[in-house]
């Protein structure tokens, strides 16, 4: 059986050396940018370079998270961070973004890819088409059960990366705006200000914290885990202190080698759990989602704060792992004769090497005595290694300045380090440049023109997006072009509706849900029976699983990937360009990113927009109804409200299984209109809680818009992103 990788977290050098004494296999970090933890301390290039160098010296490996969603404008940028890492031998980049994924599979060969969780991958479907694209491990979404991750791990065959200790998101990561849309700090962007660690009233009850996860905590059913053939095991909190990242990762360290050398044996001391909730985890701990699929149990309704750390722990810890030497005992001989180069040899327990050095002189006034020559060889100052001894085979009389015995000692060394590296399989000096092409990039481009249209002169339409029968029958009265049909029942009665509403020139699309899981599979056949009907001209999607099962199936209509499928730049167009046929810009960017990306493109893709609507800014696995009451089983909506009384309604999904939260007050990018701004081609009004009267409402008002501007005439309104972005 192969041995699972651990994989602890690093924010600074400190934290990476301590993970290295305290037993990981492997550590990720961040560098100055591109990683989705901005407010870490975070690695200078140097000591990225350096702490690769470290790391395989002891046979770990280093990956670097480049797992933010990336603009346009900052990927000139990209290349420069990634390469001097990319020439040191880093072992594999976590990825967020399409366009980052694309960019580095071409621009950087053979450096691995691993998916992150923000991109979330829920099943095999997802983990397929990513392997096929160049993926060559994914870390799933947290909400997944052992049993979907075995299903991962069996039909996708691709390494599996799961995390088994730390803070748990309530949103399937990659799937929340909350913070974005509440205060411009972008979760997407390693900004998130948390508000799920706040508290709310649901449906105007006490004021709880129904949104914050307990802290997982899974030794207790870690045979489980690695009987389950997951490949590594991940440890939470780059954001936390060195002796956090160094005293989880030698608790696990221990687990896992007492299972490897004796499973039958394994058993939990309470010692090691106590030590673990010392070391700041929140006031309460659970197991994730590796058997459950929600509950009330798994938040910590009452209080969201962390226990502490016990100081004295904390110093035990620093003095073990961090202040102590962790350096390869190596024995050295030297042979120095009169007339010949002088010789070093540096043997470690599986690997030696000699290096020659100047000649050794005769010495015509002072001859260097043996404790000299063995004291300057013995020195190692802050290298890998401890030389415990020199064997001196030397004549007498002899001279070398001490700058050739400094060199000497260097050189061998250095010669050293590449053996055991080279030895621990971290043949980076393969990497040439000549094996990579750096990309050329245009003279960057300014946008500040305010009203500056760049959209090709083709006539603009308007699609709606419905949730109710009533929201249908208000977009048909209306004369819409494009329906997409969201969260009705799709049955033969309905086919049988829209096939009457399609003779009056509306088309249909069908859209799928947010979240599928291998549980659905049954309901994704269902639909896409359904999709084949005739009155669909093709699908919304927003998940790379449903992607996949349609591609998997020949599907030959239209395919449209919503904003949830992040398109934040021209390669991420690329990417999803060889898959849909049209794509919706993220409601993140703003109006100049938006500019800079239609110009990129070119018109080379068609860029659609969500110009109204409620945005969805959480979507969870866990249940605010059920954390509150109890599992309704019927689909519906409650209410949501912070300390300041905003009431945001929550879509409880009973068919899949999933909660979205939506914002308080509907998006309205009406401004468009003004004259001489830039209209998309394709604008999207989304319905989610309207009636039919506010619904056609809206739609004329928008229609009117098309043909001159005027203000709205509802007062509730945000613009989003689209003035101020996000960091």
């Amino acid at each position: 059986m192969r041995k699972v990788e651990l994989l602890a977290p690093a924010g600074n050098f400190e934290a990476l050396r301590g993970a290295i004494a305290a037993g990981a296999d492997a550590v990720y970090l961040g560098g100055s940018a591109f990683g989705a933890r901005a407010y870490a301390e975070n690695f200078s290039q140097e000591e990225i370079c350096r702490g690769i160098h470290i790391a395989h010296l002891f046979h770990v490996k280093i990956y670097l998270t480049v797992n933010t969603l990336v603009k346009e404008n900052e990927f000139e940028s990209l290349y420069s961070f990634l390469c001097p890492f990319y020439e040191a031998g880093l072992d594999g980049v976590i990825i967020q973004d399409l366009g980052v994924f694309y960019f580095i599979r071409k621009y950087f060969p053979g450096l691995e890819l691993h998916i992150s969780t923000q991109m979330t991958v829920t099943g095999f479907y997802g983990a397929q088409l990513l392997k096929q694209e160049g993926a060559s491990r994914i870390v799933p979404a947290r909400e997944l059960s052992l049993q979907e991750i075995k299903l991962i791990k069996k039909n996708a065959d691709i390494e599996v990366e799961t995390f088994i200790h730390g803070a748990m998101c309530y949103c399937y990561s990659g799937q929340c705006l909350f913070s974005s849309i509440l205060g411009g700090r972008s979760g997407n962007r390693g900004r998130c200000a948390q508000p799920c660690r706040l508290p709310y009233r649901v449906n105007g009850g006490k004021e709880e914290y129904p949104l914050s996860m307990k802290d997982m905590c899974t030794l207790n059913i870690l045979p489980e885990l690695i009987e389950a053939g997951i490949d590594s095991f991940k440890i939470e909190g780059r954001m936390k202190k060195p002796e956090y990242a160094a005293g989880v990762t030698a608790v696990y360290r221990k687990y896992i080698d007492l299972y490897y050398q004796c499973p039958e044996k394994y058993q939990i001391e309470d010692k090691d759990l106590d030590y673990l909730k010392s070391l700041y985890i929140r006031t309460d701990i659970g197991e994730g989602y590796y058997k459950k699929y929600n509950g009330k149990d798994m938040v910590t309704l009452t209080s969201p704060a962390y226990l502490g750390s016990d100081e004295q722990l904390l110093k035990e810890i620093r003095k073990t792992y961090l202040e102590a030497e962790n350096r390869i005992s190596v024995r050295a001989k030297a042979v120095l004769k009169t007339g010949q180069p002088a010789v070093m040899e540096l043997i470690s327990d599986n690997a030696e090497i000699s290096v020659s050095g100047d000649l050794v002189q005769k010495a015509e006034k002072q001859p260097l005595s043996y404790q000299k020559i063995k004291g300057q060889l013995l020195k190692s100052g802050e290298t890998a290694f401890k030389i415990e001894d020199v064997q001196l085979d030397a004549d007498e009389g002899i001279f070398m300045p001490v700058s050739s015995l400094n060199c000497l000692r260097r050189n061998a060394v250095n010669a050293l380090e590449e053996k055991i590296t080279a030895l621990n399989g971290f043949a980076y000096k393969e990497r040439e440049k000549a094996d990579y092409n750096e990309p050329v990039f245009s003279p960057a481009a300014e946008y500040e023109e305010e009203n500056e249209d760049i959209s090709p002169k083709r006539e603009k339409v308007l699609h709606i997006l419905i949730n109710t029968a009533d929201q249908l029958m208000a977009a048909a009265s209306e004369g819409c072009g494009r329906i997409y049909i969201d969260k009705l029942q799709i049955n033969n009665e309905l086919i049988s509706k829209l096939r009457d509403l399609g003779k009056d020139g509306c088309e249909f699309y069908l859209v799928f849900p947010y979240i599928v899981r291998d549980k659905d599979s049954d309901k994704l056949e269902e639909l896409y029976r359904f999709l084949k009907e005739d009155v669909f001209a093709g699908a919304l999607i927003r998940n790379l699983e449903t992607l996949s099962f349609l591609e998997q199936r020949g599907f030959n209509k239209k395919i449209v990937s919503d904003i949830n499928i992040y398109a934040w730049n021209s390669y991420a167009c690329r990417f999803l360009k060889e898959h849909v046929s049209e794509i919706y810009v993220p409601a993140e960017l703003n109006k100049h990113e938006l500019l800079q990306l239609k110009k990129k493109t070119d018109g080379k893709y068609s860029l659609s927009a969500m110009i109204y609507g409620r945005l969805p800014m959480m979507i969870s696995a866990n249940c605010i109804r059920k954390t509150s009451d109890k599992c309704g089983s019927v689909p519906g909506f409650l209410t949501l409200s912070d300390r300041y009384s905003k009431e945001f309604p929550v879509y409880t999904d009973c068919v899949y299984c999933y909660n979205v939260i939506y914002n308080s007050v509907p998006l309205s990018l009406h401004s468009l209109f003004k004259k001489g701004h830039a209209v998309p081609e394709v604008s999207r009004l989304d319905f989610t809680v309207e009636d039919r009267k506010e619904t056609e409402a809206v739609i004329r008002y928008f229609k009117g818009l098309l043909k001159q501007y005027k203000e709205p005439f509802y007062k509730e309104f945000t613009t989003g992103h689209y003035k101020r972005g996000v960091e």
